[in-house]
């Protein structure tokens, strides 16, 4: 199933192949005996409470005055979505403060295995993932499916990458459908984002709890040099997906960072084979497959890799030319 008909809550197609071949009685059963096991766990199953529906609408008023009343903020949906999930998927960064100060669970798992930080990088909204960074988030929970950082790629929020990026995300995170948070970037043509990506280099990796203090010393460095141009998902990269969605600006920045035109997926295709004859990005990869890059561009890209872990910094105090640092920082 393709990465972007997966649902985002509920409908999971693992549970129902698995209740479905269960029977009717067996589903009953398998059901009480989950809820039997349940009953005397904090969160136990219930439909949406009002808790859900305030934190999801952004009504504050509303929700504090049902957390002073003593309402549980970690009571769950039959597919385990907390308020904190449901405020998060909807930008709610007022409802968030509330939710986590009352003591809601920031890495609580959805049916689908996402986080919080998962649902607030799919909506796009910076201030509820510093919020929830800042309350001790993952940024790489262990997920089969979509990280975080694959959410943000999804949204298309750069600033989202960028944050993430910065506390140590993890930028070769594999989601079992799609591939890489590049491929993810890729697939859905945020140039922005991918840009980001293939030049991630930490100036400065904080913890999270630090991000909200921008002059606070220590912290410690990261292992980051930038998304791998040439990470393959059944073999299929970053390339492969450009040239899919047909986007010639997007072919062009791959190949700039090293892309490799000759790749070949699963189907012994290369990049060039989804691209429909004589169209802009079937002449662009057929000019790069006869043309080579520049002497000046594979040095660039061979010393990119060099430079490995926070290269744009080490980049930037060489001895050399502005326009030269410009070049080699891709500016």
């Amino acid at each position: 199933m393709h990465y972007s008909q997966q649902p985002r809550h509920g409908n999971n197609p693992n549970v129902h192949r698995h209740t479905t071949g269960l029977g009717r009685c067996g589903v009953y059963t398998h059901v009480l005996r989950g809820l039997s096991l349940r009953k005397h766990i904090p969160g136990f199953w219930v439909e949406r409470t009002p808790v859900h529906e305030a934190a999801q609408r952004g009504e504050t008023r509303q929700l504090q005055q049902l957390i002073e009343s003593g309402a549980c903020v970690n009571q769950v949906t039959v597919d385990s979505i907390t308020p904190l999930h449901a405020a998060s998927l909807q930008g709610q960064a007022q409802c968030v403060q509330l939710l986590l100060a009352a003591g809601a669970q920031v890495d609580a798992r959805n049916i689908d295995g996402s986080t919080p930080l998962c649902d607030a990088c799919a909506s796009g909204s910076v201030e509820c993932v510093k919020l929830l960074l800042s309350y001790g988030a993952k940024v790489n929970p262990p997920l089969y499916t979509a990280s975080p950082l694959h959410e943000a790629c999804m949204s298309g929020s750069s600033e989202c990458v960028r944050l993430l990026i910065d506390v140590g995300a993890n930028l070769e995170a594999h989601d079992c459908h799609f591939g890489t948070p590049l491929h993810v970037a890729c697939a859905r043509e945020h140039l922005d984002c991918v840009k980001v990506l293939l030049n991630a280099a930490l100036s400065s990796w904080r913890k999270p709890q630090e991000l909200l203090l921008p002059d606070a010393e220590g912290g410690f460095e990261g292992a980051a040099a930038g998304a791998n141009v040439n990470a393959a998902k059944l073999h299929e990269t970053a390339l492969h997906h450009a040239a899919k969605v047909k986007n010639v600006d997007l072919i062009e920045m791959l190949v700039q960072f090293g892309g490799d035109i000759y790749a070949r997926d699963n189907r012994g295709r290369k990049p060039s084979d989804y691209a429909r004859s004589s169209s802009a990005p079937a002449r662009c990869l057929e000019h790069y497959e006869k043309t080579p890059l520049t002497l000046s561009q594979l040095c660039r890209v061979s010393l990119r890799r060099a430079t490995g872990v926070r290269g744009l910094e080490k980049i930037a105090k060489l001895n050399i030319p502005a326009r030269l640092i410009e070049y080699l920082s891709y500016n």
